[in-house]
Parts: C-alpha cells; structure tokens; sequence
C-alpha cells in the first residue's frame, strides 16, 4: 500500500530516535534488536492513518503510535518465551539471542517506555489515551492466557477462540485506531466506529495469521510455518476441523495434537491434510472475508472522506490477500 509509505518512513525514524542504547546495554540492545527486525508495523500505521484521517496532521499522533508499537513489540518478545519460539520475523527472538531473563527484563522496560510516551499529551488527552491503553492491555493479557489455557483442554469452542483472539489481537488493533482519532479531536461516534472497524479488522488479521501459520511461504512468512501444530495449539483451523471430522478423522486429530515429535515434519504435513479434507481451510478463508466485510459496514457511520473511506477498504482487503 503506497500511501502508508510515509507512515512507516516517519515511524522508522522516530522509532530509532525513542529508543537509543544507553546503560546498562544488556537491557536496551534487546529492544534496539525486535524493534529493527521491522514487521509491518500494522498498529503503530493505523494510529498515524487515523488521525491523519480525522486531521490531516497524522504527526501529532507519532508519540501514541510509538507507544503501541513497543507494547506490541513487549508482547511479542514474552509471547515467544512462554511459546519457545526460536524465530520472529525470520530471525532469532530475543531469549533465543540472549537469554530468557534478558527477555523478560527488556520486554517490561518496553512497556514502561510506552507508557511514557503518553506524557507527551495535554492532560485530557493522556487521560483518555492511558485510560484505553490500560485497558486494552489487560485484555491482550486476558487473551494470552487463554490461548495458554486452551493448550491443555479438551472442550475449547469456536466462540470461545475467536473471544480469544478479539483479547488477544484484535483489541489492540481497535485501540490504536481510536488512539489516533483521539489525538484528532473526533466525535465521540467517530471513536467508537473507527475502534470497531480496527476490532474487526484485527478479527480478520488473527484469522490471516493462524491460516498463514499452517499453509505460508516460510521465506515471506518470517515465523515457523507450522508453529501452531507443533505446539498443538487449538486454532480455529483445529476446531473447525475437528468439528467436521468424522469419528476417524478426529481420532487422528486427537492423536497428532498428543504428540511432540523431535522433526515434527511428519506431523505437520498430517494435520494439513485434514485441515484441507476437513473443510477447514476454505472455512477460515470465509470467517476472514467476514470480518473484513463487518469492518467495511462500520465505515459508513465515519465522518471521513469517501476517498479516505475508499483507502481503508483497500487496506482491509490487501490485509485479507496478504502472504507475509
């Protein structure tokens, strides 16, 4: 998407310009480190387009959307702890680089950091945004935890998954869009709508992502194609796999998710096959499309441009099609 080039070009800067490596290094270097593996830096973006969308002056939200991208980043460099993880982005994740409390310690100095950047704003604006800001992250805290907790049960629903992934992903997704129109001065409808266009859009982006998980290219990917099987994670592709399966099928299933072999190639090229025979990959492909058709309906209600409202929905479909 060639209009958010100059989102991204500015956020590269300031980001190198926010986070220098000071004393002691072993905390700072870390978070120097993910933050320059890059990503596609969707959240931090959202909050920059949104307020350009609501303002035209998207560079007074640069202090919120650097605040979303190191806690989306403080997310991450604990997420691949508590999932092992040996790679982001292609590349070592931090406890792989260094070591599990080096991880730990850097990944909570990233969260202080974003709270900080809050004090840029006036009063009334570091209320609204602290306040949203706490709150979305206790949920993608919530969301983590149940995606721990799925691990180890047996009866996970498909509703309870996708309340999963709203905590997880979406919320914060939501959260950075309405940061910016905070930042704009928008009505409070505006708010309210442009979170719901992010939520459902981040609905859509998790789907993506869990798909991608099993059927990406590894060398655009730039996670482990099949991380997901191999911890035995219950996707939406498992459950809705499972929930189409025969007796035979699900027996398999249930089988494949018991194990941990050391070259877990085998399993993962089984529990593709019935993902694909099962249904569920066209299935997850449809709930994307879904999301992403709910999250264009809200935009209607939104006090923008029609060329802007034009340029979000090919944001939200380029992000249904994406490969990486």
């Amino acid at each position: 998407m060639e209009h958010l080039s100059k989102y991204s070009d500015a956020l590269r800067k300031r980001l190198e310009e926010t986070v220098a490596v000071q004393e002691p290094e072993q905390l700072y270097e870390p978070i120097r480190y993910i933050l320059k593996l890059g990503g596609k830096r969707l959240r931090p973006t959202l909050t920059l387009l949104s307020c350009d969308f609501f303002s035209d002056e998207y560079e007074k939200a640069m202090n919120a959307a650097l605040a979303v991208e190191l806690f989306h980043n403080f997310s991450l460099i604990h997420d691949d702890i508590m999932d092992e993880a040996p790679l982001r982005r292609g590349k070592e994740t931090v406890h792989e680089r260094w070591d599990l409390n080096t991880g730990i310690l850097s990944g909570d100095a990233m969260l202080i950091l974003a709270y900080q950047l809050f004090e840029y704003y006036e009063p009334a604006l570091f209320q609204q945004l602290a306040i949203l800001f706490s709150k979305t992250a206790i949920q993608v805290c919530e969301g983590q935890q149940y995606d721990i907790d799925f691990e180890n049960r047996d009866d996970v629903t498909l509703l309870e998954y996708l309340k999963m992934i709203e905590y997880k992903t979406a919320v914060l997704i939501g959260a950075a869009m309405k940061m910016g129109a905070i930042v704009a001065g928008a009505s409070e409808s505006c708010k309210k709508n442009i979170y719901a266009f992010g939520l459902n859009l981040g609905m859509a982006f998790q789907l993506q992502d869990d798909y991608l998980d099993a059927f990406g290219d590894p060398k655009t990917f730039g996670k482990q194609v099949g991380g997901d099987i191999i911890s035995n994670k219950k996707t939406y592709l498992y459950l809705k796999a499972y929930e189409n399966s025969n007796q035979m099928q699900a027996d398999e299933l249930d089988g494949l998710y018991s194990i941990h072999p050391k070259d877990p190639s085998d399993k993962i090229a089984s529990v593709k096959m019935i993902f694909q025979h099962s249904g569920a990959a066209k299935a997850i492909q449809q709930e994307i499309e879904t999301y992403t058709e709910k999250a264009n309906e809200v935009l209607e209600a939104i006090n923008i441009s029609p060329e802007n409202k034009q340029k979000l929905r090919e944001f939200g479909d380029w992000l249904m099609k994406r490969n990486v």
